[in-house]
């Protein structure tokens, strides 16, 4: 399976986490976000960023996640009933937290919390199938300068 991540150009080469808190992980867990399509991986950027910065110098990232390897998954019935709300970020958080620390696979699979029936893929740099995923290729990314926060 092919997923994307969209990220300014100097952190394109490779696939690292930042450690900063975002909706599947607490300050100082190390996960990196990607998402099943470009199109998801756009808005997500859109989103987060809220509209500025979005003339930066981007790349989208290719990353392959070998078919065998196992997907963890959270489903909607496993998430309180207004997960999207930002007050409900402490919940979610708590979520891929304990997926970390259980250390049950290299991916977790989460809803986008943007478009329905749509999917993000969490990595885990510190599992041991973490070295399976690999970055097939960078290409050049250009937000469409109509989009306005």
């Amino acid at each position: 399976m092919q997923v994307y991540r969209i990220t300014k150009a100097q952190y394109a080469d490779r696939l690292v986490a930042s450690g900063g808190a975002a909706r599947w992980n607490g300050r100082g867990q190390f996960v990196i976000y990607t998402a099943a399509t470009r199109a998801l991986a756009c808005l997500e950027n859109v989103v987060h960023r809220s509209g500025e910065g979005l003339a930066d110098d981007f790349r989208v990232m290719v990353i392959d996640i070998p078919d065998a390897l196992p997907v963890t998954s959270l489903v909607l019935s496993d998430l309180p009933a207004d997960w999207v709300d930002f007050q409900q970020y402490g919940s979610c958080q708590k979520l891929g937290n304990t997926w970390l620390q259980r250390g049950e696979s290299a991916v977790l699979r989460v809803p986008s919390a943007i478009i329905a029936d749509e999917w993000n893929y969490l990595l885990n740099p510190a599992h041991s199938d973490f070295q399976r995923i690999q970055l097939l290729r960078t290409d050049l990314f250009v937000f469409d300068p109509r989009i306005k926060s």
